[in-house]
Protein backbone atom coordinates (compact mmCIF):
# COMPACT_ATOMS: atom_id res chain seq x y z
CA UNK A 1 0.00 0.00 0.00
CA UNK A 2 2.70 2.35 0.76
CA UNK A 3 4.71 1.47 -2.51
CA UNK A 4 1.29 1.89 -4.58
CA UNK A 5 0.64 6.10 -2.64
CA UNK A 6 4.45 6.72 -3.38
CA UNK A 7 4.31 5.46 -7.41
CA UNK A 8 1.08 8.52 -7.71
CA UNK A 9 1.61 11.16 -9.66
CA UNK A 10 -0.15 13.98 -7.69
CA UNK A 11 -0.13 16.48 -10.50
CA UNK A 12 -2.71 14.15 -11.72
CA UNK A 13 -4.65 15.51 -8.91
CA UNK A 14 -3.78 19.00 -9.60
CA UNK A 15 -4.94 18.73 -13.40
CA UNK A 16 -8.51 17.36 -12.41
CA UNK A 17 -8.75 20.24 -10.01
CA UNK A 18 -7.80 23.18 -12.75
CA UNK A 19 -10.19 21.39 -15.06
CA UNK A 20 -12.73 20.87 -12.78
CA UNK A 21 -12.27 24.99 -12.17
CA UNK A 22 -12.32 25.92 -15.27
CA UNK A 23 -14.80 24.14 -16.94
CA UNK A 24 -17.56 25.61 -13.81
CA UNK A 25 -16.45 28.94 -14.75
CA UNK A 26 -17.49 28.32 -18.56
CA UNK A 27 -20.72 26.15 -17.17
CA UNK A 28 -21.91 28.50 -14.68
CA UNK A 29 -21.83 31.21 -17.91
CA UNK A 30 -24.43 28.84 -19.49
CA UNK A 31 -26.73 28.03 -16.28
CA UNK A 32 -26.88 31.63 -16.17
CA UNK A 33 -28.24 31.97 -19.55
CA UNK A 34 -30.50 29.34 -18.80
CA UNK A 35 -29.01 27.72 -21.87
CA UNK A 36 -29.15 23.66 -22.23
CA UNK A 37 -25.91 23.28 -21.40
CA UNK A 38 -25.19 23.57 -17.77
CA UNK A 39 -22.81 23.46 -15.06
CA UNK A 40 -22.98 20.03 -14.94
CA UNK A 41 -22.24 18.94 -18.65
CA UNK A 42 -19.29 21.57 -18.92
CA UNK A 43 -17.84 19.56 -15.82
CA UNK A 44 -18.28 16.48 -16.91
CA UNK A 45 -16.91 16.96 -20.58
CA UNK A 46 -13.73 18.97 -19.36
CA UNK A 47 -12.87 16.11 -16.52
CA UNK A 48 -13.82 13.12 -19.01
CA UNK A 49 -11.57 14.85 -21.40
CA UNK A 50 -8.82 15.40 -19.27
CA UNK A 51 -8.81 11.93 -17.92
CA UNK A 52 -8.41 10.57 -21.83
CA UNK A 53 -5.38 13.26 -22.55
CA UNK A 54 -3.53 11.59 -19.67
CA UNK A 55 -4.33 8.02 -20.22
CA UNK A 56 -3.63 9.01 -23.34
CA UNK A 57 -0.55 10.64 -23.07
CA UNK A 58 1.01 8.25 -20.56
CA UNK A 59 -0.04 4.67 -22.22
CA UNK A 60 2.03 5.68 -25.12
CA UNK A 61 5.45 5.72 -22.96
CA UNK A 62 3.99 2.86 -20.94
CA UNK A 63 3.26 0.34 -24.04
CA UNK A 64 6.80 1.60 -25.83
CA UNK A 65 8.58 0.21 -23.27
CA UNK A 66 8.29 -3.77 -23.62
CA UNK A 67 9.85 -6.65 -22.61
CA UNK A 68 9.96 -7.70 -26.07
CA UNK A 69 12.86 -6.83 -28.69
CA UNK A 70 10.05 -4.68 -30.68
CA UNK A 71 9.89 -1.73 -30.54
CA UNK A 72 5.93 0.26 -30.26
CA UNK A 73 4.91 3.16 -31.84
CA UNK A 74 1.93 5.09 -30.12
CA UNK A 75 0.65 8.66 -30.44
CA UNK A 76 0.93 10.29 -27.19
CA UNK A 77 -2.69 12.44 -28.56
CA UNK A 78 -4.22 9.78 -29.93
CA UNK A 79 -7.39 9.85 -27.58
CA UNK A 80 -7.14 13.66 -27.85
CA UNK A 81 -7.81 13.85 -31.84
CA UNK A 82 -11.15 11.69 -31.32
CA UNK A 83 -12.74 13.50 -28.22
CA UNK A 84 -12.22 16.72 -30.51
CA UNK A 85 -14.51 14.52 -33.20
CA UNK A 86 -16.52 12.89 -30.67
CA UNK A 87 -17.78 15.60 -29.04
CA UNK A 88 -19.10 17.46 -32.19
CA UNK A 89 -21.92 14.94 -31.42
CA UNK A 90 -23.17 15.89 -28.21
CA UNK A 91 -22.74 19.57 -30.05
CA UNK A 92 -25.32 18.68 -32.29
CA UNK A 93 -27.65 18.09 -29.70
CA UNK A 94 -28.01 21.43 -28.53
CA UNK A 95 -28.86 23.65 -31.72
CA UNK A 96 -32.16 23.73 -32.67
CA UNK A 97 -34.03 24.86 -35.62
CA UNK A 98 -37.27 26.62 -35.00
CA UNK A 99 -40.51 27.12 -37.19
CA UNK A 100 -38.99 30.48 -38.51
CA UNK A 101 -35.92 29.15 -39.37
CA UNK A 102 -34.43 30.75 -36.31
CA UNK A 103 -31.39 28.95 -35.53
CA UNK A 104 -30.68 28.06 -31.92
CA UNK A 105 -27.27 26.93 -29.82
CA UNK A 106 -24.30 27.29 -32.14
CA UNK A 107 -22.99 29.33 -28.81
CA UNK A 108 -24.29 26.62 -26.61
CA UNK A 109 -21.99 24.15 -29.19
CA UNK A 110 -19.06 25.95 -29.42
CA UNK A 111 -19.08 26.36 -25.53
CA UNK A 112 -18.95 22.40 -25.40
CA UNK A 113 -16.31 22.11 -27.75
CA UNK A 114 -14.41 24.22 -25.57
CA UNK A 115 -14.75 22.21 -22.75
CA UNK A 116 -13.31 19.43 -24.40
CA UNK A 117 -10.36 21.45 -25.25
CA UNK A 118 -10.04 22.50 -21.58
CA UNK A 119 -10.06 18.80 -20.88
CA UNK A 120 -7.48 18.48 -23.56
CA UNK A 121 -5.18 21.45 -22.31
CA UNK A 122 -4.78 20.62 -18.80
CA UNK A 123 -4.31 17.05 -19.14
CA UNK A 124 -1.27 18.05 -21.53
CA UNK A 125 0.03 20.07 -19.21
CA UNK A 126 -0.76 23.23 -20.82
CA UNK A 127 -2.43 25.21 -17.15
CA UNK A 128 -1.48 29.07 -18.15
CA UNK A 129 -2.54 28.60 -21.77
CA UNK A 130 -5.75 26.89 -20.78
CA UNK A 131 -6.80 28.98 -18.44
CA UNK A 132 -5.45 32.54 -20.18
CA UNK A 133 -8.21 30.83 -23.53
CA UNK A 134 -10.94 30.23 -21.08
CA UNK A 135 -10.53 34.28 -19.97
CA UNK A 136 -10.35 35.67 -23.02
CA UNK A 137 -12.99 33.27 -24.40
CA UNK A 138 -15.38 34.50 -21.04
CA UNK A 139 -14.38 38.24 -22.11
CA UNK A 140 -15.37 37.64 -25.82
CA UNK A 141 -18.88 36.07 -24.89
CA UNK A 142 -19.70 38.66 -22.21
CA UNK A 143 -17.77 42.06 -23.17
CA UNK A 144 -18.08 41.91 -27.08
CA UNK A 145 -21.76 41.69 -27.38
CA UNK A 146 -22.31 44.12 -24.44
CA UNK A 147 -19.73 46.82 -26.03
CA UNK A 148 -20.95 46.69 -29.90
CA UNK A 149 -24.62 46.75 -28.74
CA UNK A 150 -23.73 50.38 -27.94
CA UNK A 151 -21.17 51.67 -30.42
CA UNK A 152 -21.22 49.35 -32.89
CA UNK A 153 -23.54 49.69 -36.15
CA UNK A 154 -27.39 49.91 -36.12
CA UNK A 155 -27.93 45.69 -37.11
CA UNK A 156 -25.79 44.93 -34.16
CA UNK A 157 -27.38 47.22 -31.73
CA UNK A 158 -30.52 45.56 -32.74
CA UNK A 159 -31.97 42.38 -30.97
CA UNK A 160 -34.66 40.11 -33.98
CA UNK A 161 -38.20 39.39 -32.25
CA UNK A 162 -40.80 37.39 -34.00
CA UNK A 163 -44.49 38.92 -33.82
CA UNK A 164 -47.53 36.99 -35.45
CA UNK A 165 -50.52 38.87 -35.85
CA UNK A 166 -53.70 37.68 -36.12
CA UNK A 167 -55.76 39.84 -38.57
CA UNK A 168 -59.40 40.10 -39.79
CA UNK A 169 -59.63 41.40 -43.49
CA UNK A 170 -57.16 41.52 -46.48
CA UNK A 171 -57.38 44.93 -46.56
CA UNK A 172 -55.32 45.41 -42.91
CA UNK A 173 -52.38 44.17 -44.01
CA UNK A 174 -50.75 46.47 -45.99
CA UNK A 175 -51.42 49.04 -43.50
CA UNK A 176 -50.42 47.14 -40.48
CA UNK A 177 -47.06 47.15 -42.06
CA UNK A 178 -46.99 50.53 -42.54
CA UNK A 179 -47.30 51.19 -39.12
CA UNK A 180 -44.47 49.26 -38.26
CA UNK A 181 -42.79 50.54 -40.21
CA UNK A 182 -43.21 53.83 -38.93
CA UNK A 183 -41.97 52.93 -35.97
CA UNK A 184 -38.55 52.79 -37.24
CA UNK A 185 -38.49 48.40 -36.21
CA UNK A 186 -36.62 46.72 -38.88
CA UNK A 187 -38.44 44.75 -40.92
CA UNK A 188 -36.48 41.23 -41.67
CA UNK A 189 -39.21 39.19 -43.27
CA UNK A 190 -42.81 38.99 -43.84
CA UNK A 191 -44.43 35.60 -43.79
CA UNK A 192 -48.88 36.06 -44.85
CA UNK A 193 -50.78 32.73 -44.58
CA UNK A 194 -54.91 32.33 -45.08
CA UNK A 195 -56.78 31.12 -41.86
CA UNK A 196 -60.42 30.07 -41.35
CA UNK A 197 -62.98 32.44 -41.63
CA UNK A 198 -61.32 34.88 -43.68
CA UNK A 199 -58.88 35.81 -41.00
CA UNK A 200 -55.14 35.72 -41.88
CA UNK A 201 -51.75 35.21 -40.61
CA UNK A 202 -48.67 37.48 -40.32
CA UNK A 203 -45.57 36.60 -39.19
CA UNK A 204 -43.05 39.11 -39.10
CA UNK A 205 -39.28 39.39 -37.88
CA UNK A 206 -38.21 42.72 -36.73
CA UNK A 207 -35.00 44.03 -35.89
CA UNK A 208 -35.77 46.47 -32.52
CA UNK A 209 -33.20 48.10 -30.53
CA UNK A 210 -32.09 45.83 -27.60
CA UNK A 211 -33.58 48.03 -24.50
CA UNK A 212 -36.71 47.86 -26.31
CA UNK A 213 -38.87 45.86 -23.83
CA UNK A 214 -41.25 42.93 -24.90
CA UNK A 215 -44.02 44.59 -23.79
CA UNK A 216 -43.95 47.51 -25.72
CA UNK A 217 -43.78 46.17 -28.36
CA UNK A 218 -46.85 43.86 -27.63
CA UNK A 219 -48.81 46.96 -26.78
CA UNK A 220 -47.72 48.69 -29.73
CA UNK A 221 -49.31 45.51 -32.20
CA UNK A 222 -52.12 45.28 -29.79
CA UNK A 223 -53.36 48.84 -30.60
CA UNK A 224 -53.33 48.70 -34.13
CA UNK A 225 -56.77 48.34 -35.90
CA UNK A 226 -57.32 45.17 -37.82
CA UNK A 227 -55.48 43.38 -35.05
CA UNK A 228 -57.13 40.78 -33.16
CA UNK A 229 -54.70 38.42 -31.82
CA UNK A 230 -51.10 39.20 -30.73
CA UNK A 231 -48.49 37.18 -30.10
CA UNK A 232 -44.47 38.68 -29.13
CA UNK A 233 -41.54 35.99 -29.08
CA UNK A 234 -37.83 37.08 -28.08
CA UNK A 235 -35.07 35.13 -26.95
CA UNK A 236 -32.77 38.26 -25.90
Amino acid sequence: MTSLLQNIDYEIFIKFGVTAFLGMMIGLEREIKRKPLGLKTCLVISIVSCLLTIVSIRTSYTFNQTDFKVRITMDPLRLAAQIVSGVGFIGAGVILKKENDTILGLTTAAIIWEAAGIGIGVGAGYYFETAFAVLIILLCVKLVPFTLRRIGPKPLREREVNLKLIVSENENIETIIEEIRAKKFTINSVDISDLDQGKQEIKINLGVHFKTPVTKIYYFANSIHGVQKVNVESHC
